[in-house]
């Protein structure tokens, strides 16, 4: 990787690559729709959960399905979260291989900020969960990295109606930030969520994904090989007792992402094409199903909010996440001497940190790890994750709209295309950025 030093000059949000962009793009407009079946699901979980269908949904996610004798005899709910959520894991895998190599993060000067708000988006929102259950006689610690995630499907389905116009710069640093949050997240599942590790099992599954790595290497190609190889290895790591969504992860990271001379598309390229839709449009949202769906009948949802780890999760994303977003940020400029861009202010940065608050799909996944085995204290949890997502969203709501006449006007800069080539202008200015 090229590090760059950086000077009083460097530039914060500044616009991306003309080829950056397209790939952006094309994953943004991938993960709102997913967002947008996101919260269908999720509503229509808290519907059934709460009608007279509430006991039938109940046992639909209780119901045990799979063969014993590989320990995968597990309840529907389950499947949803180890199963379908390593797609989703594998897809996150992919997309922080490509910021890793091609992306945000392969520059140092340009990874600086929204690692670093990232960091404090994720250290800021677990301190104010843990003070607030030391605080109290009746708080439990175990779930300090609920508040910790940002779910950026669901902060996408709130930009598609609020924030259509938000500059590409600050969708970048948004994507990146949420990339990196994936990473922190993917680590505190793996060392502080997973039990009753077996030695055996995992070095299968280390054995397998070299096994995977070489294969990339070799430019090996086939579905034949790699299908059953990834669900070996996600079997080994479920047996391993390290979460099995680790295992999507560790193959999206061991892909190989820059393309051969003379080669359309690298595998991780023609993989996100493929599987991105799958994953958005079908194992997020029947997560969110089977993981939403608490049961509010006959509790005191007053009393529920108010509840150490409910509030914990509530303070923890909607205050949290902006006031650590900000402050890594701010911070980063402040000792490097990076500027915000000049169309840009401190407020935008606040808006998106409202917007890393909405934490949804992995907040309630680490919920499920941290609560599983009692249910007063997972519905707590859970009910923090929406209250606190759904507060989030509406605060970000607020704050982007009140700024939407100035991001009109940048969108409007940013797509113009006088020339009529299909390539926006300000990429064809001397000294843009257009590779």
């Amino acid at each position: 990787m090229q590090e760059h030093p950086v000077t009083a000059s460097s530039e914060m949000f500044g616009r991306p690559s003309l080829t950056e962009r397209v790939w952006l793009l094309r994953v943004l407009r991938e993960e709102t729709v997913g967002g947008v079946l996101l919260l269908v699901a999720a509503g229509l979980a808290l519907i059934l959960a709460n009608s007279r269908w509430g006991d039938w949904y109940q046992e639909v996610s209780d119901t045990v399905i799979g063969p014993a004798s590989l320990h995968l005899d597990l309840s529907v709910s389950t499947w949803a979260a180890d199963g379908l959520l390593a797609v989703f894991f594998f897809v996150a895998g992919l997309e922080l291989k490509h910021e890793l190599v091609l992306g945000t993060l392969a520059d140092r000067r340009k990874a600086a900020v929204p690692v670093a708000a990232a960091l404090g988006g994720m250290i800021v929102p677990a301190l104010i969960f843990v003070a607030v259950n030391i605080a109290s006689s009746d708080g439990s610690t175990t779930g300090w990295g609920i508040p910790m995630a940002t779910d950026i499907a669901f902060a996408l389905a709130v930009l598609a109606v609020v924030g259509r116009h938000l500059p590409v710069a600050l969708r970048a640093f948004l994507l990146t930030l949420a990339v990196v949050d994936d990473l922190g997240a993917i680590l505190v599942i793996a060392l502080f969520y997973s039990d009753k590790f077996q030695l055996l099992p995992f070095l299968g599954a280390i054995a397998l994904l070299a096994l995977y790595a070489w294969l990339q290497h070799a430019r090996v190609k086939s579905a034949f090989i790699y299908v059953p190889l990834a669900l070996a290895v996600w079997v080994l790591v479920h047996e391993s007792g390290i979460h099995a969504t680790i295992a999507g992860v560790a193959l999206g990271l061991l892909t190989r992402v820059r393309a051969d001379p003379g080669e359309a598309a690298s595998p991780a390229e023609r993989l996100q094409r493929r599987i991105q839709p799958l994953s958005a449009g079908f194992c997020v949202p029947v997560f969110a199903f089977f993981a939403a769906g608490v049961d509010l009948r006959g509790t005191a949802l007053g009393t529920t909010l108010t509840s150490p780890i409910a509030l914990g999760v509530i303070l923890g994303l909607v205050l949290g996440k902006p006031i650590g977003v900000v402050a890594g940020a701010w911070l980063t400029a402040r000792f490097t001497r990076a500027s915000l861009a000049a169309s840009l202010m401190w407020r935008d940065v606040l808006a998106l940190g409202f917007v890393a608050g909405i934490g949804f799909t992995v907040s309630l996944l680490i919920a499920e790890l941290a609560y599983g085995e009692s249910e007063p204290l997972l519905e707590s949890a859970k009910v923090g994750v929406l209250a606190g997502s759904l507060a989030s969203a509406l605060i970000a709501a607020v704050a982007l709209l009140s700024r939407s006449r100035v991001y009109s006007r940048l969108e409007e800069e940013e797509l113009r295309d006088e020339d009529g080539d299909g390539i926006p202008d300000v990429y064809q200015r001397p000294g843009s950025a257009s590779g």
